[in-house]
């Protein structure tokens, strides 16, 4: 007869009570031995027979078994385990003999760790090593790298500490870059920052002069300073001036290539901004030999990086802890932060001297733990402080613009100093959520915008309107600093767009903006009624003149016709501009505006404002889209990992076909099999994978391949006859795949050649050869009729910069390429061998991520990063000509495919919308009323058309 259980003390605490609900189960399910549990629940006697002594507290994964196998609420006693960890951690807290606050804690947290630190940074020996030998050998150098990836960890914790006795000098560039550099060089060099300022921006020697004179001014120190720029994309998300990033990086560079100098430089770069530091010419030189990637830590590295610091600190790490947090972590390049995190909310609810898995689960487990710390501090504020601290947070996120949201270091003064805001900032500092020092507040790290979901919902509810609100905070902050100049206020389209801003999520600051904007706007409509008071006067008085001068009759009559065409032609210009600002505020407005616009004068501005406001969203947050080689049918794939299907027959009323819910959210580029059966795609894990959408309303997951690209994969296209596809990477070569089975691709050849990364790769309509552009600025002809013995047929140059888009016409005779040089080339490959260049299309201010020819090859759609999609005629192939050009939304445009319906477009944009457009003005008038919810009022038809009678062009059909 089986031994009895121990009894339990009547009154023992959490754990007793934990261990007597436990046996409760037990006898309930009719007192089972222990033998059976353990052949039901997959653990051994021993395990589960503990887990009910009350000596300690079983982990949730045993205490669920056990549950189980009694035939008990699991989801009830989750919440048990929880409660009961959460008392423990308190009772513990409260332990005399366990003083917490005279300990300091072996993980950081998510802080980076700082110079200070380094005795306690362990697991990227290795990277240091790497990283002190490159800067010995060269004086430049960038670390790209994941956000999460612990650059700025290496760099502080990991490298300075190598370099023993060298001054160091550590910033992060900020708004202003040039001067955040000068402030930091002034405080070491004793000079005057303003002097230094303006002497860094007039000319590059200046920063390598300043180090020197440091240097000379110390002789104890070594003969070299080390500068470290932490968080360098700031230089795109926060430096709004390109001429001061060019003086910047020029300063940088030429203290490192400078003959004699003293400088070595550390860069830390996020690796999704990769793209961006390839746009500065002097930095692609230098990238050459200077850039080293951050991955990744190996296992190995990983179990030092969590057991050395508790071994340091007299603490060891449970074998189950260490082997969850090792699963967890790996191979996750951006999960530091929230190991790190993990680790130190275990440490404060340690047993003794043992971090534990129950410890960890009970602080929320591996992400759950940040969100866990978030929701607490959340929750410990009344409503008027967390609707202070919604203000507070978004604000303090850079949202992306093609990338993803990154922190801001806001000023301190920006913020509102009242009880409350400095409550907030001091329970969120002590939460270690928020960094805050004497001038300036920011988010600990990134990963907090990824893993609280409650702080990704406030970002992602009007991501417009929060932009509105930083270029508001923007403009405040330069109103400030000159003085509040009258001239520096907003008026117009601008005061009208912020002006549905929340007042109580605007600053004592930002209010005396609005406040003074308003002024100045009434001010000027007083001015501008006065002149034309004067004007009806003057009006009257020739009219009076006209009327005596009988003679003069016929013309006065033509100079009144004269006069009326001018005015109609500035008003009809005014509008049009004014209807393409308004078309994400007031999309009603806005199109009755651009139809009086092109009605009052017909003309290739009021078309191309027409087409501008009238484009249907069909949906956000996309990654990539393709379409089939018959137009009719769409694919998008979302942020959330779904994967969606519509049907653009009738590209008027789109229908939602079907939703696929396991397609990877980082998604690059999509492509459609000829016939539309199959779909492939490319994501930012460099695996290939393709679904089976024979059903367009049940698409279906086929297979999985890594790629073994040795960088991300940009491109994918699929042969004429669906056999092969070819997929371009940044690791400059091009690999062909046999999908004839789609449910298991396999790998045929990888073709090299170019010298740089391969961007977009496109087959001819005979599937015999492939087209492949690449940052070496050239375009490649491939012969693969063979694709096991493909070979290059010739190779295409006349790009100024990056090939980013490609093209092929029906017929196979022409191809298309769109550059970073804002241009597009036409091309005749009719034979590839003697191919010749066409004509040239320009236009575009900005990067040409995307051009495709019309069904019929009679036209070029073109999008591009400045904001708009331009249309050419293309009959001539020598001579193209520009016939539309239309304004999309802010952020730039990242793709643009043709529809079936004629005249009919779809476009993806940065800001992640997909927009349907109609290029055909006589199709756009005949649809553009349905935009219209209410007629234009009379007093928006006197503040847009001063002197023309009011008739709203769509009274009848609203």
């Amino acid at each position: 007869m089986p031994r009895g259980e121990r009894p339990l003390a009547a009154d023992g605490g959490p754990l007793l009570d934990f261990a007597a609900k436990l046996r409760k189960v037990r006898e309930e399910a009719g007192s089972p031995t222990y033998r059976d549990l353990a052949r039901r629940a997959h653990y051994s006697i021993a395990t589960l027979s503990g887990a009910a002594s009350g000596r300690q507290l079983p982990t949730l994964a045993v205490t669920l078994a056990y549950v189980r196998a009694c035939g008990g609420d699991e989801g009830e006693w989750e919440r048990i385990w929880r409660r009961t960890a959460a008392e423990c951690a308190s009772n513990a807290a409260s332990d005399p003999d366990q003083d917490r606050d005279s300990t300091s804690p072996p993980y950081v947290g998510l802080a980076p760790f700082q110079q200070s630190d380094a005795d306690t940074f362990f697991g990227r020996e290795n990277l240091t090593n790497r990283l002190v030998e490159h800067l010995r050998r060269n004086r430049f150098l960038v670390l790209f790298g994941a956000s999460g990836s612990g650059k700025s960890s290496v760099l502080r914790a990991g490298v300075l500490p190598k370099f023993a006795g060298t001054p160091a000098l550590i910033l992060t560039p900020g708004a202003r870059p040039l001067e955040q550099c000068a402030i930091q060089l002034a405080a070491r060099a004793h000079v005057s920052p303003g002097t230094l300022h303006a002497e860094l921006a007039a000319e590059p020697r200046t920063l390598h002069r300043a180090v020197r004179q440091i240097l000379a001014g110390s002789p104890n120190l070594t003969d070299e300073l080390l500068v470290i720029v932490d968080q360098f994309e700031e230089l795109f998300t926060l430096c709004r001036s390109t001429e001061e990033r060019d003086a910047f990086l020029a300063a940088l560079l030429h203290a490192t290539q400078t003959p004699d100098s003293s400088c070595r430089v550390a860069l830390a770069v996020r690796s999704d901004f990769y793209t961006h530091c390839t746009r500065l010419p002097a930095l692609v030189e230098a990238l050459v030999d200077a850039h080293v990637p951050v991955g990744p830590m190996t296992t190995d590295e990983l179990r030092s990086a969590i057991v050395r610091p508790a071994t340091l600190a007299g603490l060891t790490v449970e074998g189950a802890l260490l082997a969850t947090l090792t699963a967890d972590a790996h191979g996750r390049p951006g999960a530091l932060p929230l190991l790190s995190h993990a680790l130190l909310e275990t440490w404060h609810r340690r047993r003794g001297n043992a971090l534990t898995l129950a410890a960890f689960q009970a602080a929320g487990g591996f992400e759950g733990a940040l969100a866990q710390t978030a929701e607490a501090f959340h929750a410990g504020l009344s409503d008027t402080q967390q609707k202070i601290t919604r203000r507070l947070f978004v604000r303090l996120i850079a949202l992306g613009e093609g990338t993803e949201d990154t922190k801001r270091r806001v000023p301190r003064h920006e913020l509102d100093d009242t009880p409350d805001t400095v409550l907030v900032l001091e329970q969120a500092t002590k939460a270690r959520l928020l960094t805050v020092d004497r001038d300036h507040v920011e988010i600990t790290h990134e990963a907090l915008i990824r893993c609280w979901p409650r702080l990704g919902g406030w970002l992602s509810e009007n991501r417009d309107q929060l932009r509105l609100h930083r270029a508001l905070t923007e403009a405040t902050a330069v109103w400030q600093s000159l003085d509040r100049d009258p001239d520096t206020v907003y008026r117009g389209v601008r005061l009208a767009a912020v002006k549905d801003l929340p007042k109580d999520a605007l600053t004592s600051r930002e209010r005396a903006f609005l406040d003074a904007s308003e002024r100045a706007e009434q001010a000027e409509a007083l001015h501008a009624r006065h002149r034309v008071r004067r004007r009806r006067r003057l009006v009257a008085a020739l009219v009076a003149l006209l009327v005596c001068a009988v003679t003069a009759v016929g013309f006065a009559a033509r100079t009144q016709q004269i006069v009326t065409a001018q005015r109609n032609h500035v008003l009809a210009l005014k509008a049009v501009e004014n209807s393409v600002a308004l078309r994400t505020r007031d999309s009603s407005l806005a199109t009755q505006l651009a139809l009086v616009a092109y009605q009052v004068e017909s003309n290739q501005a009021t078309r191309n404002g027409l087409l501008s406001v009238l484009p249907r969203t069909l949906t956000g947050h996309v990654r990539a889209m393709a379409v089939t080689l018959d137009g009719r049918t769409l694919a998008t794939a979302h942020d959330d990992a779904a994967l969606r299907l519509w049907d653009l027959t009738d590209p008027h009323r789109p229908v939602h076909l079907g939703t696929h819910h396991d397609h990877n959210k980082d998604a690059i580029a999509m492509a459609f099999s000829p016939r539309g059966n199959t779909l492939i795609a490319v994501s930012r894990d460099r695996a290939i994978r393709l679904w089976n959408v024979t059903d367009f309303r049940n698409p279906r997951l086929l297979s999985t391949t890594r790629t073994r690209h040795a960088d991300i994969v940009f491109s994918v296209a699929v042969s004429p006859d669906g056999q092969t596809a070819a997929t371009g990477s940044y690791d400059d070569t091009i690999r062909l795949w046999n999908v004839s089975d789609p449910a298991s691709p396999r790998l045929l050849n990888e073709l090299t050649g170019h010298s740089r990364n391969v961007k977009p790769v496109a087959f001819s309509p005979d599937g015999t050869t492939l087209a492949s552009g690449s940052d070496d600025r050239s375009v490649r002809l491939w012969d693969v009729a063979d694709p096991r013995h493909a070979s290059t047929i010739a190779v295409l140059k006349g790009h100024d910069n990056f090939v980013d888009a490609l093209a092929y016409t029906r017929d196979g005779r022409t191809l298309l390429s769109g550059s970073d040089d804002h241009t597009a080339l036409l091309w005749d490959v009719s034979d590839p061998r003697h191919h010749r260049r066409l004509g040239r299309l320009e236009g575009h201010t900005d990067v040409i991520p995307s051009a495709e020819f019309t069904p019929d090859g009679r036209m070029v759609v073109t999008a591009a990063l400045d904001g708009t999609v331009r249309l050419w005629t293309t009959t001539d192939r020598s001579r193209p000509a520009e016939q539309a050009s239309l304004a999309g939304l802010s952020g730039g445009l990242a793709a643009v495919l043709p529809l079936s319906a004629h005249g009919t477009i779809v476009t993806l944009s940065n800001d992640q919308a997909v927009e349907i457009w109609n290029t055909d003005p006589s199709r756009a008038l005949a649809h553009a009323c349905a935009h219209v919810r209410t007629p234009i009022s009379r007093a928006q038809w006197s503040r847009h058309f001063p002197g023309l009678d009011y008739r709203p062009p769509c009274a009848d059909r609203t």
